[in-house]
This record gives C-alpha cells, structure tokens and sequence, in this order.
C-alpha cells in the first residue's frame, strides 16, 4: 500500500526526498552498480534538486554511477509526418532544463573529478521510442521515479486520462489539458498557441516498472490532484498520476496547502 505522507513545505519535501535518493545511490554505489533515477523537469521537483546540491555541497559524491533518465520532451511538428525534438535552448525544453537546473546545478557543488557526466543524461529517442524501454530495461531498471501530477486531469509525464495502463515510451499529441497547465510550468508561454502540440514520454509502464516512486504535490493548485491520487488505492485510468499505486514500493508526500490544510 502506497504510504502517504504530510510535510509542511516543498522545502521539507525535497530535503525528504533527496536523502532518500542518495541512501539509494549510496547503496548501489556500494554494490558496484548504477543508480537510476527517473526525473521530471518544472516547479514541482526543483525544491528536490535544490536539496541534492545542498547534501552533495556538504558531503560530496561521484556521481559517475548516477543516471538521469528524463520522462518526457516537446516534439515540434513541421508536418504532419515530420516531427523533431525541441531545441534545447528553448525556454520550455525539457533538455534545456536537465542541462541547467539538474545536470550542470548539481556539478556546480562538487569537484570536477566527481561531476555527472553529460552522457549520463538519458532522453528518449523521437525515431524509436520504445528503445527507451529496452536500454533502461538492460541497465538494470529504474531504481526510483520522482512523478508529478497534472493539476486539472492527472497527467503524469504528457500520458493524458485514457492512457494505457501498459504502454511504454511513445510520441503523442498533448492533450489541452496538458498544455494549459505547462503554461504555468514554463511562464515564458503567453498563450497557448505557443505551447507545442506533441511530446515524447515514458509510458505507464515505464513508470510501473521502477522499484520506488514517490509523487510530489504541492501547492494549493494540486489539492484535487491529491484527493484523487489518495482517493484510491490502485491505478485510475481517469487520473493517471495514480500509476504511483502501482510501483513496487512508493509514497504520496504533499505539502499542507495541497493537502487542504
């Protein structure tokens, strides 16, 4: 059963959620292996790798045995049958934002010796999505998901209400939904009309399939993301955030505005 847990900022989430991650990383590094580690980009997980550069400032580690594999990009569609990825330096790209606000955040703490590698930074491929699958499936599987949800329809990554539950990494058309909340997520949107109308994403079947998750919500804005999320103890096709029941172990960790408090 999926542990629910209450904490009263987003600060406190991301100190909880960053010690928990290097106990993991920690652990593999001792056992000789990778640590993957699932990861969104946006507002809600910053607060998480604000608290990682902090603990890695006060006691450093290399992080060479550290694999960030990003859950989702915009795809700019020329054509109908021409799709390419977002450039990275735009101001909504997902890749943009790993490179800045993760990869190159968490190398300004620590020595270059121990730096996370560029190549450590795993984004899905347009042409062959579904390899995706296949490369983490060979590298031993994710080993914890940070997730996040839609606030008005539950999306987790861009998989929108409706998805299937076993799909895998795949090229889909955004729902409205979904753009209208990354308008928030990245200000630099004035109207919709400028927020793309495709991505590439992990499937729900990615997600499932790693050994802990835990689904960050906080802020007022996430209080029906919440209710729907703790409202049911499996996966609601009509919520797909709620794909966190379904992970070997996880947890729900909420801050007090979006828990209604």
């Amino acid at each position: 059963m999926t542990e629910c847990r209450i904490l009263p900022t987003p600060e406190a989430i991301g100190r909880h959620m960053a010690e928990t991650i290097l106990d993991g990383f920690d652990a593999a590094r001792a056992a000789g292996k990778t640590y993957l580690l699932g990861c969104p980009t946006g507002r809600t997980p910053r607060p998480v790798y604000a608290a990682l550069a902090d603990m890695l400032w006060q006691a450093p580690r290399d992080l060479s045995g550290l694999v960030l594999v990003m859950m989702d990009e915009y795809v700019l569609a020329d054509t109908a049958s021409a799709l390419r990825l977002a450039a990275p330096e735009a101001h909504y790209s997902c890749q943009g934002f790993a490179e800045r606000e993760i990869r190159q955040f968490l190398n300004a703490v620590l020595p270059p010796e121990d730096h996370l590698p560029t190549e450590n930074v795993w984004f899905a491929d347009i042409d062959e999505p579904e390899a995706y699958d296949r490369r983490i499936a060979e590298a031993g599987g994710l080993d914890f998901f940070i997730l996040a949800s839609g606030a008005s329809d539950g999306h987790v990554a861009f998989n929108p209400p409706g998805t299937p539950r076993h799909s895998l990494t795949h090229v889909l058309t955004l729902a409205e939904e979904t753009r209208i909340d990354n308008m928030s997520t990245f200000p630099g949107f004035a109207d919709i009309s400028e927020v793309p109308t495709h991505g590439i994403s992990v499937g729900l079947e990615t997600i499932a399939g790693a050994r802990d998750a835990a689904m960050i919500l906080t802020g007022a804005g996430k209080q029906l993301a919440f209710q729907r999320i703790t409202g049911t103890r499996g996966f609601d096709p009509d919520w797909p955030a709620s794909i966190v029941h379904d992970c070997a172990k996880s947890m729900i960790l909420a801050d007090l505005a979006a828990a209604g408090h």
